[in-house]
């Protein structure tokens, strides 16, 4: 009787101890508010895939998209309140010539992915025919305007060649009403969009003329000082999430549901469509790998637009140490 009082009171006592221990706790996520400049849109894949297949909570993190515009994002990371923003590769030299202190960590687009897009009617065949033309871009800024003053000059035009409409981005609905005829848009968009409502249309991609530095991820140079191991783990998550999405396209389209409010009423081919162009210009033998060539490009082309003033210290405006 007695032994089995103590081996009751020992399993008593064991119980007890085993419910007032401390349980694991998961360890904490660092929590990270992403600029990605643009609305929620499949062309975001590679990072709605780094958050739902866990590449970045498995890197320590928990991303925030915010789709707010793509200068916000870049004065928020300069300022070292936010640690990245997704931007191309115009806004890092523009923000590095005011001073502003941060670096390009990794490239997304391998390709400058701006294109114009006429009627084909037009006979609109190389950059040389956009003289005398009149053309529809969301406004005098960012990658649009860069990427077309890149194509201008490359066939020897400058913009006074030519006829420039700020139009917001309203490129598909004002072509489709016949109030535009050429527009400059996202090669992996409004070119898509505009055949798929039947139009014949040209295209001139600016990647086919000059390589350009383009999106890619935007880090302050204080998170790369402070915590350089933070800046590892985000790309690598970010590289994986896009290698993941070129091999396994309808899956990610799947997931994407999540982080796109209108997912289910698009139309699922045109979308596909916008997401294999896109993938098509992330592809690289190194994903993640910024080409030092394409950032004397985009230097060069800043310089001609008197965007900036004189040359910049590159290796400062990006580095790809942090690229698996």
């Amino acid at each position: 009787m007695l032994k089995k009082i103590i081996l009751l009171l020992l399993v008593l006592t064991l119980g007890l101890s085993a419910c007032s221990s401390p349980q694991p706790q998961e360890e904490s996520l660092t929590k990270v508010r992403l600029p990605l400049g643009y609305i929620a849109n499949i062309q975001f894949a590679p990072l709605y895939a780094a958050v739902e297949k866990g590449f970045f909570k498995d890197a320590g993190m928990e991303v925030e998209f915010d789709y707010s515009f793509e200068t916000d994002g870049v004065k928020l990371v300069g300022a070292g309140e936010l640690p990245f923003a997704v931007v191309s590769g115009e806004q890092v030299l523009l923000a590095r010539a005011q001073g502003i202190p941060v670096t390009y960590v990794a490239a997304w687009y391998q390709q400058y992915p701006i294109s114009v897009v006429s009627k084909s009617d037009l006979g609109i065949a190389s950059p040389q025919d956009l003289k005398g033309k009149r053309i529809g871009l969301p406004g005098l800024f960012g990658a649009n305007y860069i990427g077309l003053q890149a194509l201008l000059f490359s066939a020897g035009l400058t913009q006074s060649d030519v006829s420039l409409e700020e139009i917001g981005f309203n490129q598909v609905e004002l072509f489709a009403a016949g109030k535009q005829d050429t527009v400059v848009g996202y090669a992996a968009n409004e070119p898509i969009q505009l055949r798929a409502r039947g139009f014949d249309v040209t295209e001139l991609r600016v990647a086919d003329y000059v390589q350009l530095a383009s999106n890619g991820i935007l880090a302050s140079e204080k998170v790369i000082a402070e915590d350089p191991e933070l800046v590892k783990a985000f790309v690598g998550a970010f590289v994986k999430g896009m290698q993941y999405t070129i091999e396994h396209p309808d899956e990610v389209y799947d997931l994407s549901a999540n982080h796109i409010p209108n997912h289910a009423d698009l139309d699922k081919t045109i979308q596909m469509k916008i997401l294999a162009t896109s993938a098509e210009m992330w592809k690289a033998e190194r994903p993640g790998y910024s080409d030092p060539q394409a950032w004397e490009n985009m230097q060069n082309v800043l310089l001609e637009m008197g965007l900036i003033s004189e040359k910049l210290d590159l290796s400062k405006a990006f580095t790809n140490e942090f690229v698996p």
